[in-house]
Parts: C-alpha cells; sequence; structure tokens
C-alpha cells in the first residue's frame, strides 16, 4: 500500500482480499468470534498509511469487509481517531443472505452465503465524500468500476463504459499477476520484485494499464492477455452491472509498459447475481509414505494393501484417495532424488475417522512394510475442510444498500434492464478456420515453446487459458488444440467436461474443466486444488509443432 501512495500519482487505490477460500476463513473467524469476519491485513496496511493517503488525496476502495463490512468501517473509524484522523467512512451492505437463507431457498447447514454486488453501491459512497469505502463481497472489478462510475458520471444504461472499466478492474483485481507475476514467458522480464498495475480510466470506458515509474516487472500485451484469460471463460464475462463482451477486447502496446485497452462492448447483465456458499463438508488428513530407490509401484502396491488391511471396518473413513508421484530419478546421486511419493488423503464426516485411527494404521506399519518405510511427517489429527458452491439470486431479492459517511442509507436498485436467460447462454462462439493446412516439416516439442497460458479455479471448475504470440501461432492453435487433444495431452481431463471458447482478438483460447477441482479449494480434492499450474503442466505437454513457428 505504502509503495503504491509514494510511488506516482494516484485518484483511488483499491484492494481485493476476497478469494473463494477466504469468505470460509472469515466464516470460521466470526464462529469463534462474532466481533471478526473481515480482513484484518487491511487494517494493519491502514495503520501505516492512512495519513499518508489523506495527505494526498487517495481515495480507497476494498472489500476487505468479508463478512462484516460494517464492523470494519467502525474499526477504520477506531483506527483514525487513535491517530488524530477524521476520514469520511462509507460502506456498503447487504450481501450477506445468511439471515435470509430459508426465506430465498438456501440450503441449511451453511456458514457463508454472500451475493456479488456491482459497483454502484461504491459510486453512491464516494459521491456522498467518502475518503475510505468498505465492502463485503462484490464483484473484483466492482472495485474499480465503482470510482470510475462516481467520476464520469455513468447510469446503468452506459453498458459499454461499464464494460470497458470491468475489463481494467479484472486486470488489476490480482495486483501483480498484470505485470509479470505467475507469466508463462518470465525469463523475459525482471520479476524479482515486480511492481503493481494501475489502470487510467477515460470517460468512453477505455484505459491504459501501467504501473508506477521504475517498479520491477513489466506491463505488455502479453501479461495482459494473461491475466484477462484468468478465471474467465466464454466472449460473455457476466457482471451484476453489465456484461462485458471479452472477444471485443483490444489491446494495443501505448509506449513501454503501457498497454491500451479499448473497443470493449456491453450488453445488459442477468437478471440474476452469482451468490457463493460456503459450508463445511467434513474433516480430511493426509498421509505421505516416502518410496525410495527400486520396485516403487511394487511398495506402492503393499503399503496400500497393509493400509487398507488394517483399517477397522467400522471405523473406516468414507473416502481414500492414492495418488503416486513419480518425483524419484533412476541411479540418482542423493536419496531425495531416488525418492517417489505416495500421498493417502482420507475424508469423513467423522473427524475420529480421519485422526488417530490414520495415524495407528501407519505407525503399526513402520517396522512390518516397504523397504525404507517413512513418512515426511507423522501423521496429526484430521482438521476440517470447506465445500465452496455457487447459487443464484434474483437480483430485486437482494437488498444492495450504500451506507454514506453521514449514516444515511441508500437503497441502489438492480439494473432495469437484463439479459433473458437464452440471452445468458447463448455463446455467439466465432467458429475456427477449418480445411486441412500443410504445416511444413514439425518438430515433437513443448507446447509452451510457442504459447503461453495462465489457469485458475472457479469453485470445482477449473478455467484454462492459452495464447498465441502471433498471428500464424493463432492460426495453428486454433486448429490444432481440440478439446479431444486437450483430453490427450492433460489425462487427468478424459472423462470431464470440457468447454472451449475462442477470443480471436487476444489469440486465445479458454477452456472450462468442469469438476477437476471437485468441491473447490478448501475441499482439497488434488495436488494442485486451484490449478493454479494446470496451464504449465500444459506447456510442458510435447506434441507436433511446425519449424517455423519454433
Amino acid at each position: 500500500m505504502r509503495e503504491m501512495l509514494t510511488g506516482g500519482p494516484l485518484d483511488v487505490l483499491t484492494g481485493d482480499y476476497l478469494a473463494e477460500l477466504t469468505m470460509l476463513i472469515l466464516a470460521r473467524d466470526r464462529l469463534k468470534d462474532p466481533s471478526l469476519g473481515y480482513a484484518k491485513t487491511f487494517l494493519r496496511q491502514l495503520e501505516e498509511c492512512l495519513g499518508l493517503a489523506l495527505e494526498r488525496g487517495v481515495r480507497i476502495v476494498v472489500n476487505a469487509g468479508g463478512l462484516s463490512p460494517a464492523r470494519l468501517a467502525d474499526a477504520v473509524r477506531e483506527l483514525a481517531k487513535s491517530q488524530g484522523l477524521d476520514p469520511a467512512v462509507g460502506h456498503v451492505e447487504g450481501d450477506d443472505l445468511l439471515p435470509r437463507g430459508e426465506e430465498l431457498g438456501l440450503p441449511g447447514g451453511l456458514l457463508a452465503a454472500n451475493a456479488y454486488l456491482g459497483a454502484f453501491g461504491i459510486a453512491e459512497c464516494l459521491r456522498g465524500g467518502a475518503d475510505v469505502v468498505v465492502t463485503g463481497r462484490v464483484t473484483d472489478a466492482a472495485l474499480v468500476v465503482g470510482p470510475a462510475v462516481a467520476h464520469f458520471g455513468w447510469g446503468v444504461g452506459d453498458l459499454d463504459e461499464l464494460a470497458g472499466a470491468v475489463v481494467a478492474g479484472h486486470v488489476l483485481e490480482c495486483g501483480a499477476q498484470a505485470t509479470g507475476g505467475n507469466y508463462a514467458f518470465f525469463r523475459e522480464h525482471d520479476v524479482t520484485r515486480p511492481g503493481f498495475p494501475l489502470a487510467e480510466l477515460h470517460a468512453d470506458g477505455s484505459s491504459v494499464v501501467t504501473k508506477h515509474p521504475g517498479t520491477g516487472g513489466a506491463v505488455t500485451v502479453g501479461t495482459v492477455t494473461a491475466q484477462l484469460l484468468y478465471e474467465t471463460g466464454g466472449p460473455r464475462y457476466l457482471g451484476p452491472d453489465v456484461t462485458a463482451r471479452l472477444d471485443t477486447v483490444r489491446l494495443t502496446e501505448d509506449g513501454p509498459d503501457r498497454v491500451r485497452i479499448d473497443g470493449v462492448r456491453g450488453e445488459a447483465p442477468p437478471a440474476t447475481l452469482k451468490a457463493g456458499l460456503n459450508r463445511l463438508g467434513g474433516h480430511r488428513n493426509e498421509v505421505v509414505f516416502v518410496l525410495t530407490g527400486l520396485d516403487i509401484e511394487a511398495k506402492a502396491f503393499l503399503v496400500r494393501r497393509q493400509f487398507e488391511d488394517g483399517l477397522v471396518a467400522d471405523r473406516r473413513p468414507a473416502e481414500l484417495r492414492w495418488t503416486l508421484a513419480r518425483t524419484d530419478h533412476a541411479d540418482a546421486a542423493t536419496e531425495e532424488a531416488a525418492s517417489a511419493l505416495l500421498r493417502l488423503t482420507a475424508r469423513d464426516g467423522d473427524p475420529a475417522r480421519v485422526g488417530r485411527e490414520l495415524g495407528r494404521v501407519a505407525v503399526e506399519m513402520g517396522l512390518a512394510g516397504y523397504p525404507g518405510f517413512h513418512l515426511t511427517a507423522p501423521p496429526g489429527p484430521g482438521a476440517p475442510y470447506g465445500v465452496f458452491e455457487a447459487a443464484y439470486i434474483a437480483a430485486g431479492e437482494v437488498e444492495h444498500t450504500a451506507v454514506l459517511p453521514d449514516g444515511r442509507r441508500v437503497a441502489v436498485p438492480p439494473a432495469p434492464v437484463t439479459a433473458t436467460t437464452g440471452e445468458q447462454s447463448e455463446q455467439d462462439e466465432p467458429e475456427a478456420e477449418t480445411g486441412a493446412v500443410d504445416p511444413g516439416p514439425t518438430r515433437r516439442a513443448p507446447l509452451g515453446l510457442v504459447a503461453g497460458a495462465r489457469s485458475g479455479d472457479k469453485g470445482g471448475d477449473a478455467n484454462l487459458g492459452v495464447w498465441a504470440r502471433d498471428e500464424p501461432g493463432w492460426r495453428w492453435l486454433s486448429r490444432t488444440l481440440t478439446t479431444e487433444l486437450l483430453r490427450e495431452l492433460l489425462p487427468e481431463t478424459v472423462e470431464l467436461p470440457i468447454t472451449r471458447h475462442l477470443l480471436p482478438n487476444l489469440r486465445a483460447l479458454n477452456f472450462t474443466i468442469t469438476g477437476l477441482l471437485g468441491e473447490g479449494v478448501a475441499a482439497q480434492h488434488r495436488f494442485d486444488p486451484q490449478a493454479k499450474a494446470l496451464g504449465e503442466w500444459l506447456r510442458s505437454r510435447r506434441l507436433d509443432i511446425p519449424e517455423a513457428l519454433l
């Protein structure tokens, strides 16, 4: 926060604190202490930087309120008072659906249920004179769209302008991911300590993404493309204020570390708001066996047979999942390099079945198992895991409210014009070019030599964006990387539904892999529970690539 305030001019400083997993963490905090439920990190940052922001006239807009935006607003006022400061603080509420769960037909047993609100409550607070605005669950892009609405005076009908700001907000939301962090071609830039991105917003909805002078990393068409593909799907990017057409986005270099975004078209938003539902799914535990040297597969088979035989029938966990990671190398120079890891993950609603019972069986095998038996760590007690799922609530049912610095409460109505269900589901996908094309000589090589990728999670689904770096690469990629080939390259996806979207303006394909992540990140369904490295796995896979591209 200090770096952004001191590195160059700003009008508004935004901060996104709420991942899907964060909402579950805050819900568990609130169970222990009803006064909690917000991101305490923000207060620690503000303690150092509030005076600096006020001195420089920078307004602050964050979603750190989590489940308790009103409490965080009070905490900000108390912090300011202790420093002799008097900022105007507003907050946005109405996203918390838990108290109305039965009325709205939500399932029971939830720890948190929050609608994704839009930008107009933030704009009301800023127009009401707020220096600091804290919200609960809003869309990540709303933190940028709200200040733009307040500054330019846009209304609910200015769909193209709103859509342009949504795209800028999506680029900024994950911080240094737009300036070279988590970037496929990271060796092209010094990303030891990348700076944070900023957007210069214009009245027509266009923007320029850049960063403060002298900060690390880079802003290029590539880094911005990567972030645009992150955790998105098809051409229509649905939001509570507008549907942004990602297939209309134009990116152009605008000087060193400057990328212009324009051409974005907007459509009416859907009639429903997405809501994130969090609940406890049960308890889980894991044991990792180290298998060293020869006969790795046979050792793994023996472990599984001995372990499952050792479980008492009426104490057996509901789910046992075994995965063998062949991290071993033949004729290795170190013991660690000669070892593979066999991971057992157990889940059950009863914590006792995944706690001492697992530890008992693993320890009893210690002197009676495979040669070289040892574990990465002693088995511990089981831990609860969470489940995230999405629901959709009629926008008119959600009580979106802006609480202004003077205490006035302003109701924020839903969008007056919305898309029909049919319009939401219609994809209008451009067709890939067809017809046989002679690629010339080819060579077996990793896909990542000619394509970038960025991947992430949306609940239990994985998003995987892949882009080409030039037009010849795009023509080859769009014809070659079909859903069938993706299943061949990523065998974990073989039995899962995959949707492929084309975004020609970005020279990109975006895949949604349904169910790869089970019940979401908190359930720890797979080795990489948020699919963060799924794209890098794909880039490492080998296929026949035209030598002209290589």
